[in-house]
């Protein structure tokens, strides 16, 4: 079936893994490129959304060490969020706002129920757009912005709605990236390498490229989106995209998957936290267009009803199905959103 997509030139190449217990299946099949190398199994994607699970987990391994308290206001290290202003209308116009009703937390930042994310509101996203913090959309172009300025600005903007009452996508991400980083008092990848990517074993995995020649080249539909030469993945950022920003392979983000599946780095109960639906009804609901029907969200991670797992719009898919231990990663060069209907409804419920 995925053979089918790479010789109808749907992508230029795909890399598919299912595991269960101790049993891995790989295939790798087509190219880096259109008309170029042929894709390797270690071969690097932009992994994009896989980051936040990531993130996510960085996050519990502080709570877990009490440096970071889930309900306590985040604003006890950041500063930038510790008065709030929200709009009096979701849909209004950005100057007309009340108080935050109580502070933003750490759980509101894990749960994407800070209030702000992809906004409908067009004064709120454009107002963001002239501040240049990027957290609409595909992790390309990058912001130019240091962390710390990142946050400042971040914290002129509005919320869209009060902390805990609705689920917005993403920008919960990208602040945990800045509070990691300012509670573990290191840069954020840094952390991330001492705390999950060695001691998994996860070796390619970082916000730069490990290894240009293994950069897959990306697509949106037929057209470059970045390519392998000249990628601005090739260099670091100067702010480390925790939404969005990850490079890494196959076999490095299946080692994150089996820690969260069979347990480690993490305590069980943070990783029951994790994998466990927290919307409410009501939040579900208003979720639904983005999540689908009856999916949930975790921390880092949406939420069904037999398996979780999450999306890279950059062109890649994952779920774990913990009854039977299943693991399916599909990498893909192709953003999501412009997927043929079927290949995502396949890629969705994998039979391979």
């Amino acid at each position: 079936m995925l053979q089918t997509y790479v010789d109808n030139g749907v992508v230029p190449g795909l890399i598919s893994l299912a595991s269960r217990g101790d049993e891995t299946h790989v295939q790798v099949l087509g190219r880096m490129e259109y008309d170029g190398p042929e894709l390797q199994r270690d071969s690097l994607f932009r992994v994009s959304s896989f980051t936040k699970p990531i993130v996510a987990a960085a996050t519990m391994i502080l709570v877990d060490e009490l440096r970071l308290s889930m309900d306590a206001p985040v604003a006890d290290v950041l500063p930038e969020l510790a008065h709030p202003a929200v709009l009096r209308q979701p849909d209004g116009p950005i100057d007309d706002t009340v108080p935050a009703a109580r502070p933003i937390t750490v759980r509101d930042l894990l749960t994407f129920r800070l209030g702000l994310g992809e906004s409908d509101n067009p004064a709120l996203r454009q107002r963001e757009e002239e501040l240049e913090l990027h957290t609409f959309g595909p992790p390309l172009p990058r912001t130019p912005l240091e962390p710390d300025e990142w946050m400042r600005r971040l914290g002129t903007l509005p919320l869209q709605y009060q902390p805990g009452e609705q689920w917005l996508y993403a920008t919960g991400s990208h602040v945990l990236g800045v509070l990691i980083a300012r509670v573990a008092d290191q840069p954020l990848e840094e952390f991330l390498r001492e705390r999950i990517f060695e001691p998994l074993g996860m070796r390619d995995t970082g916000f730069t490229a490990s290894d240009p020649e293994r950069l897959a080249t990306a697509y949106v539909g037929d057209d470059v989106l970045d390519p392998a030469k000249g990628s601005q993945w090739l260099t670091p950022p100067s702010f480390p995209d925790a939404a969005g920003g990850l490079v890494s392979t196959v076999d490095d983000f299946h080692a994150f998957t089996r820690m969260l599946l069979n347990g480690g780095l993490l305590s069980p109960a943070a990783i029951v936290e994790m994998t466990t639906d927290q919307l409410t009804p009501a939040q579900r609901e208003g979720a639904a267009g983005f999540l689908g029907p009856e999916t949930g969200w975790g921390y880092g991670v949406s939420v069904g009803s037999d398996r979780y797992g999450w999306a890279g719009g950059l062109g890649s898919l994952w779920s774990t199905t913990p009854a039977d231990g299943t693991i399916s990663i599909l990498l893909t060069q192709r953003a999501l959103w412009t997927w043929p209907e079927e290949l995502f409804a396949e890629a969705s419920t994998p039979a391979w």
